[in-house]
């Protein structure tokens, strides 16, 4: 209220700065005034699509995605229904649809009205334009130029409205970043196919609107000053694009308040300087479009107060509705109206009294304050106030008086009672009702003998002595200058006549009775007294007639003797006494059950007791069980009797008794008794879907008395924990579902009570097997790689199944094996791999419920190499210089892939790779450099292994120089191996005696035998078979050949014994035979291995 008050101020004040301040109090105005909440919108479906195209081609697929925006917090949706083309309805749980027909498609969600339709087209077209089926605002969107797959189409171009909009070269996409109305249009895209012109489908872009203009309304464009005037922005976001929210701002020429998420502002209350001309504008928070209402005016009305007051009727009498209205007219709403009445109190003093406070008025400018029955104390001055925040307005005064006639006085002698017994009596003559002040007059017999005024009570009185009153009718009159009112005259009363009024000849208990006492004249009020056997049973007072009735219903004690008597003040009159004989019938009978309860148990005393409260008798009562009479017993002098008996199951069911002393029989209600049979011991029946329960069944476990009375709560338990309860209203058994785990085996009992004590069943033991799952097959070798020779240990296990279980064990689906298990562990067994084990192996698993088998395990067995056998191959026994030499390297055994070493004098020479398992060969251009020890390795990842070294000797130079400078050398290399040879047997004879053995490097050494298999040192069959030729002495006419063979030795060392010194050296034994020309047969000679021949 203040910050309004100065806001009007600051429109009135010429102050620079006051434009600057009414902007911002307008501002905080907009931000504490209250406004409403979200316009009503109907709740509606809305597709969207995935992916977003409405034409594609044939074969494709679109998802269809039904969404339901809601104002409220949204429900789960339980269903929803497709609407497919010709008419088809589907319903589903899921809110995605997939389509790959033309047509048109709705949806419509739980709750929710249908959705908009979407026509999608699946085109067997070259040619494509593809666009989203909505398009909105500021949307980013991309037209798609697609032609079918396999089709390629050149100089790709689009259209809009038949105009060239881009040439498409590189890509087939067109996008439009920011749509706005001016991409309204109709696109189409073509392209070129083998001189061939191809054409697109047609599409119409209509770019929707985020939201309508809003439309700015008041509560009232012609307010009153004071009032409160509500401006609402009405717009709202499109369905289909609910994201965001929109923000609102009020426009006033020169004040513009700051953007807002309510679409109210307020004017509470509004002044006249509010006048003016309004408009709003409204756009999307982090958005460019804004859009602006059409104007509104406001006209605010000045205020002129105008509070009356007046009255309803105009002449007031006592008695009648007296209505105050207050008019209230140019004072703002919401208005309180205050009555009050003025008062003239000791001295004169005015004091207001409130009669009504704080009275809202809600839809009228009239308000009332209504008297429903005017007294003479409501006469008075009264005014009203209208207030609210601003004004406190009081109306002009009203002056009530109320005129009330006397009514006609009532003439009465006072005390009651005759002359004899009282001294004096007054007469008392009174109104009721009538303005003071009254003049009473009495009169005998016509005659005026007092007058009375009173200004303070309508009655009066005037006392009478005996002595003095003479016989005769008296009278009074009342007047209020409103005219006089006269009384009856007061007559002393005849002796009454008592009646009795009945409904039959026969009186009977419960029936209405009436007592008339009646005198014939007699002067009012008259006083009426009943008796029975001079006991008074009621007094009554006759004030408008000469009679009086008393009326009561009958029992039983009121037979006996009555009479009335009336009196007016001079003594009273007796009527003559009357007899009335009351007859009893019997009255409904009440049956009890003893002992008390409606239920009890086989064998015990049941007594019926039947009684009825009122009855003459004799009285005949009849029990029955089931309307079946069971007894009937008369009673003579009491009300009520009894039947026993001992209760048996067959008497449960309903009891009533009947009671009759000649008018009638009446039935008592109905008592239903219970008789309670104990259970029985129950039966427990365990139900499964198989012989054999297994895990993830369904077992029904039924407990059922034979005998028992309902209901019977039945307890259900497993190794004596409880399982659950059931209870049976009807008697019958009750069952509980288990769904069967491993530790559900055990045994299983039940109980029943009825509340007569527990009963419980014998045990039944129940045990859940577990179906073996999956068996995983474990290969365990000694090393990463299995070798021939290792012991695979193959294990079988499942990781849950109840034993015993059967494992059989498979190579390439050959049983190999069985073996049970008895524990339920798993079992394994073993192999002695060789070659042939290599596959992939399986297992199984079966305990009698079902057959798993193991995922496949692939073996490879890998055979080590054997030592390889190197081969020299020349094309001629004896090589020279420029020959071919090729080295075959092989080992006789080994998984491949196998790699070869070669090596010259310990001097690898090359590598290769054989991936078949077979030798390898190297192929030298001999040269003099290539005289000397060559060998071969071979390895395929289980341990290398080398061949025998084999010796070559490469012949050079030809003639007598050559063999003078062959001698020469031959002579110097026979000489020095001649010198190592000495130097050789002194060290081993030096090792003999030190006790110790010759050291070497078996990594190095060719003949090292494999640590896992015999080696054995075969001489190759060619060398065996070619000797190798070396020429002696060629200076000589004669020609001497030394023939050398090479002879492999066996070595096969122990493990015990210690070799021996030079057993690990070259095994190669050489024998040289010299031939000479002119003898034909001479002897070889043999020489020691280690000495070298000339």
């Amino acid at each position: 209220m203040t910050n309004a008050l100065f806001l009007r101020k600051l429109l009135f004040w010429p102050q620079p700065w006051a434009a600057q301040v009414f902007m911002l109090l307008w501002v905080s105005l907009l931000i504490l005034a209250p406004v409403g909440g979200q316009f009503a919108t109907e709740i509606k479906s809305v597709i969207s699509l995935h992916p977003p195209w409405t034409t594609l081609f044939k074969g494709e697929t679109v998802t269809l995605t039904c969404k339901a925006f809601q104002i409220n917090a949204p429900q789960k949706i339980k269903w929803y229904h497709w609407y497919l083309p010709g008419e088809i309805q589907y319903k589903t749980t899921r809110n995605t649809y997939e389509v790959r027909e033309s047509g048109g498609y709705k949806c419509q969600a739980q709750d929710s009205h249908s959705s908009d339709r979407v026509d999608l087209i699946f085109s067997a077209a070259n040619l494509i334009l593809q666009a989203p089926s909505d398009v909105f605002e500021e949307d980013s969107v991309v037209l798609r130029c697609q032609a079918k797959a396999n089709i390629v189409l050149n100089n790709m171009t689009l259209y809009k409205n038949g105009k060239i909009l881009k040439i498409l070269n590189k890509t087939s996409d067109f996008h439009i970043h920011q749509a706005s109305m001016k991409d309204n249009g109709e696109y189409y895209c073509s392209g070129v196919k083998d001189t061939h012109f191809v054409s697109s489908n047609k599409i119409q872009i209509v770019v929707q609107e985020l939201f309508p203009s809003p439309v700015l309304r008041a509560s009232s464009t012609q307010p009153t000053e004071g009032h409160t005037v509500t401006l609402t922005c009405e717009s709202q976001l499109s369905l289909q694009r609910p994201e965001g929210r929109l923000q609102f701002r009020f426009v006033k020429p020169s004040t513009t308040s700051e953007w807002r998420i309510s679409p109210e502002f307020q004017f509470s209350p509004i002044r006249r300087e509010n006048s003016g001309s309004y408009w709003c504008e409204a756009r999307r928070i982090n958005s460019l479009v804004q859009k602006r209402s059409q104007e509104l005016q406001i006209q605010v009305q000045e205020i002129v107060p105008d509070v009356q007051i007046h009255s309803h009727p105009e002449f007031v009498f006592e008695g009648l509705e007296l209505v105050l209205i207050c008019s209230v007219s140019g004072v703002p709403r919401p208005t309180t109206i205050s009555w009050y009445k003025k008062q003239t109190v000791e001295g004169q003093i005015h004091i207001q009294n409130r009669l009504r406070k704080d009275r809202e008025l809600q839809t009228s400018s009239e308000t009332e304050f209504k008297v429903p029955v005017v007294q003479n104390s409501d006469a008075g001055e009264y005014y009203c106030i209208a207030r609210n925040s601003r004004f406190s307005i009081k109306s002009n005064s009203v002056i009530i008086s109320v005129k009330v006639p006397v009514s006609q006085p009532v003439l009465t002698l006072r005390p009651l009672g005759t002359w004899t017994l009282v001294r004096e009596m007054s007469l008392q003559c009174e109104v009721q009702r009538g303005s003071l002040p009254i003049r009473y007059q009495f009169f005998h017999e016509d005659m005026l003998f007092k007058e009375i005024k009173s200004n303070s009570e309508r009655k009066v009185s005037h006392r009478l002595s005996p002595t003095e009153k003479p016989f005769g009718n008296y009278y009074c009159t009342a007047d209020n200058g409103l005219g006089p009112q006269r009384s009856a005259a007061v007559i002393p009363v005849s002796k009454p006549v008592l009646t009795f009024s009945s409904p039959g000849t026969r009186t009977f208990v419960g029936d209405k009775m009436s007592l008339h006492c009646e005198v014939q004249r007699g002067s009012l009020p008259i006083w009426f007294q009943f008796y029975r056997e001079g006991v008074l049973l009621k007094k009554r007072e006759a004030v408008s007639w000469i009679t009086a009735s008393y009326s009561f219903f009958l029992i039983a004690e009121h037979s006996g003797n009555y009479y009335c008597t009336a009196d007016n003040g001079f003594g009273p009159q007796r009527s003559e006494t009357m007899s009335l004989s009351v007859t009893v019938p019997v009255s409904q009978p009440v049956l009890y059950l003893s002992p008390p309860g409606t239920r009890t148990l086989v064998g015990n005393e049941v007594r019926l007791q039947c009684e009825v409260q009122r009855g003459s008798s004799p009285i005949w009562y009849q029990f029955f069980h089931e309307d079946v009479l069971l007894t009937k017993i008369e009673a003579t002098s009491w009300r009520t009797k009894s039947y026993s008996f001992s209760v048996t199951a067959e008497h449960s069911g309903n009891y009533y008794c009947t009671a009759d002393n000649g008018f009638g029989p009446q039935s008592s209600e109905t008592i239903n008794l219970s008789v309670i049979v104990p259970v029985s011991r129950p039966v427990l029946t365990l139900r499964t879907p198989r012989a054999q329960a297994v895990v993830g069944d369904v077992v029904q476990l039924h407990c059922e008395a034979q005998r028992g009375s309902p209901p019977i709560l039945y307890q259900f338990y497993h190794e004596d924990v409880t399982l659950g309860s059931s209870s049976s209203p009807s008697g019958e058994g009750a069952s509980f579902n288990l769904v069967l785990k491993t530790e559900h085996s055990g045994n299983y009992f039940c109980e029943a009570n009825n509340g007569q004590g527990v009963q419980r069943s014998y045990t039944v033991s129940l045990n859940v097997k577990v179906p073996v799952s999956h068996p995983v097959l474990t290969l365990r070798t000694p090393r990463v790689q299995a070798v021939v020779g290792d012991i695979l240990e193959i294990h079988c296990e499942t990781q849950r199944g109840s034993p015993p279980i059967q494992y059989q064990f498979y190579r390439e689906n050959v049983a190999l094996g069985s073996c049970s298990s008895l524990s339920g562990e798993g079992t394994s067994f073993n192999l002695s791999l060789t070659t042939e084990h290599s596959g992939n192996y399986s297992c199984e698993a079966d305990n009698g419920l079902g057959v798993q088998r193991s995922e496949a395990v692939s073996l490879s067995v890998k055979v080590p190499v054997s030592r390889p056998v190197l081969t020299l191959r020349t094309s001629r026994a004896q090589v020279v210089v420029g020959d071919v030499l090729e080295l075959r390297c092989e080992a006789q055994r080994g998984s491949p892939p196998i790699l070869y070493w070669f090596y010259h004098n310990n001097v690898t020479l090359e590598t290769s790779t054989s991936h078949s398992g077979q030798g390898v060969s190297l192929n030298l251009s001999l040269t003099a450099d290539h005289s000397g020890t060559y060998s071969c390795e071979a390895d395929n990842g289980l341990g290398p292994q080398r061949s025998e070294a084999v010796t070559l000797f490469v012949m050079g130079l030809t003639g007598s120089k050559s063999s003078l400078i062959a001698t020469s050398v031959t002579g110097g290399l026979l000489s020095m191996m001649a010198i190592a040879a000495m130097a050789l047997l002194f060290y081993c004879w030096l090792l003999r005696k030190a006790g110790g053995k010759p050291t070497f490097d078996s990594s190095r050494n060719p003949s090292a035998p494999d640590p896992q298999e015999s080696t054995y040192y075969n001489v190759p069959g060619w060398i065996e078979l070619q000797p190798v030729y070396s020429n002696v002495n060629p200076n000589r006419g004669e020609v001497v050949y030394s023939e050398v063979w090479s002879v492999k030795k066996e070595n096969k060392p122990t493990a015990a014994s210690e070799p021996e010194p030079f057993k690990k050296t070259d095994s190669c034994v050489i024998y040289s035979q010299v031939k000479g020309a002119s003898t034909a047969a001479s002897k070889p000679q043999f020489l020691d291995p280690l000495t070298p021949h000339r």
